[in-house]
């Protein structure tokens, strides 16, 4: 086959899109066979894909397309140009939001998630207009959806009005090799020293995002927990600055405890692993998500891990993580103090965790997405 694959939607690198991107195509790889793929990469993400020079073909899209409606133009009004031009049996936008409505040959999307109809204020009005009403009609275009989690394809059933023919839930994967039980003294050294995380610490890793991601909650949580304990432990965030970070940031600056709340800013892909291994406790108090990579990454990892159970998170972090609602700070207060305070209990979840993680591949992703290829291809065929 000759497949196609968009990889604009992938912000730098920065996002959860992105990982899921760079860890598909690893997988798709080492499965490459008679299989010939094109990524369509902007100009300047091209060095993020140097590892598949040579196994894949990277076709530059101009960086004028990169602001976000210039690149639904692109995917609308070139992409299927493009794609007949290279003669493409099939072609994978792996986000909602570039979804084509042209068919130039059998279309696969990833679905992650259906947050605007979730999260009130998530995006501004037009990108939620977009996401609830644009979405639905070009969803009803594509020939296979992928949905990253049983909770996502309900949603595509309860908003979108999408059968559960038409969408397979196939999901994300954890690249294990990556992501295992460290060295957390030699990683903590490298941490104090990078960081200045000198003490032990409960970590957040996700974009600044307000509401979605409720830091606000979790600093409040935070700000009540060291009120009742008088510990030294310290908060991290780990992430980039996003829509409505300015209320993160406002939050942290009117905190009495601001000296022990650490924005350590985006990570890197090679310093993710050794952050996990010096966590002490990992917290994830998201309001909604489609999967949920970093709870899964952190319980690889070794961390116990306090969780959110909105969206999809009930069904990923399983009855591995503490869980709590996101919105109750008092709550989120009383899990911290627990996992601060009670070492058998944060061991407990460690292996816990440790085993859930084990369910999630990248393997067997990439090998339900091949299949998923060959079935659109195979309809085309007998159409």
């Amino acid at each position: 086959m000759k497949i196609g694959f968009s990889t604009t939607v992938i912000q730098r690198g920065k996002t959860g899109v992105a990982q899921y991107v760079f860890a598909l195509l690893r997988a798709l790889r080492s499965r490459l066979g008679q299989h010939q793929y094109f990524l369509f990469v902007l100009e300047e993400d091209l060095p993020l894909f140097a590892f598949l020079e040579g196994s894949m073909t990277l076709v530059p899209v101009p960086e004028k397309y990169r602001p976000a409606v210039k690149n639904i133009l692109w995917h609308q009004l070139h992409l299927p140009a493009l794609a007949r031009k290279l003669g493409l049996d099939v072609l994978h936008i792996p986000s909602y939001r570039r979804l084509l409505w042209r068919k130039p040959c059998p279309l696969i999307a990833t679905i992650h998630d259906l947050a605007p109809f979730h999260v009130t204020g998530k995006y501004d009005w037009k990108r939620m207009i977009y996401g609830r009403v644009i979405v639905k009609r070009l969803a009803a275009r594509q020939d296979e959806i992928i949905a990253v989690s049983e909770n996502t394809a309900r949603d595509l059933g309860t908003c979108f009005g999408l059968g559960r023919d038409r969408v397979t839930v196939i999901w994300n994967g954890i690249d294990h090799q990556r992501f295992q039980p460290g060295d957390m003294a030699a990683a903590k050294a490298v941490i104090a020293e990078r960081w200045k995380l000198d003490r032990p610490f409960f970590l957040y890793v996700s974009r600044l995002e307000h509401p979605g991601k409720n830091h606000v909650h979790l600093i409040e949580a935070f700000n009540r927990f060291k009120a009742e304990t008088k510990s030294d432990w310290l908060l991290a965030f780990g992430g980039s600055d996003w829509h409505g970070a300015e209320a993160i940031h406002a939050a942290v600056k009117a905190s009495p405890y601001a000296a022990d709340i650490r924005p350590l800013g985006f990570v890197d892909d090679p310093s993710l692993p050794g952050l996990y291994h010096a966590t002490d406790v990992f917290v994830y108090p998201s309001l909604f998500e489609g999967f949920g990579f970093p709870p899964i990454e952190a319980m690889a990892s070794g961390c116990p891990v306090i969780s959110s159970t909105r969206g999809s998170l009930r069904e990923v972090v399983a009855d591995a993580a503490l869980t709590i609602d996101p919105e109750n700070p008092t709550e989120l207060a009383a899990a911290l103090k627990l996992m601060a305070t009670d070492p058998a209990e944060r061991a407990r979840w460690r292996t816990a965790g440790f085993i859930n993680a084990r369910r999630f591949d990248w393997g067997q992703n990439a090998d339900q997405t091949l299949a998923l290829y060959q079935q659109a291809v195979d309809k085309r065929n007998r159409r």
